[in-house]
């Protein structure tokens, strides 16, 4: 029978994968409409449309910093289960959770 840990390294490991995804895409998104909410202005639009696209760049502006405060509790959970289990450090899982905890890292604030 598989080891209870690995499965817990790598469903931590998924965690953190998708939550630092996920930031990078709300950050993407609030860029690509700042460039939008340009463009409705330059083009002269209805001042309504202007807002409305003011409130969904405020929605994803939100989102970032919940995200980074949920990838930071994932990546503490992380690195504890590894600084942990270091007996599994030769399993593919343990080497592809390190690995993700390093692009994870720059995500996170210094």
């Amino acid at each position: 029978m598989a080891d209870p840990r690995i499965r817990t390294i790598k469903i931590k490991t998924g965690v953190a994968r998708r939550l630092a995804k996920e930031k990078t895409v709300y950050e993407l998104e609030a860029e690509q409409q700042k460039v939008r909410i340009e463009k409705y202005k330059q083009e002269g639009r209805d001042e309504h449309d202007i807002r409305k696209q003011e409130e969904v760049l405020q929605e994803s502006l939100m989102m970032v910093p919940d995200c980074q405060r949920r990838l930071q509790v994932a990546f503490n959970d992380l690195t504890k289960i590894l600084d942990t289990e270091m007996d599994l450090a030769e399993h593919e899982d343990y080497k592809n959770a390190q690995k993700i905890l390093k692009e994870a890292k720059l995500q996170l604030p210094g």
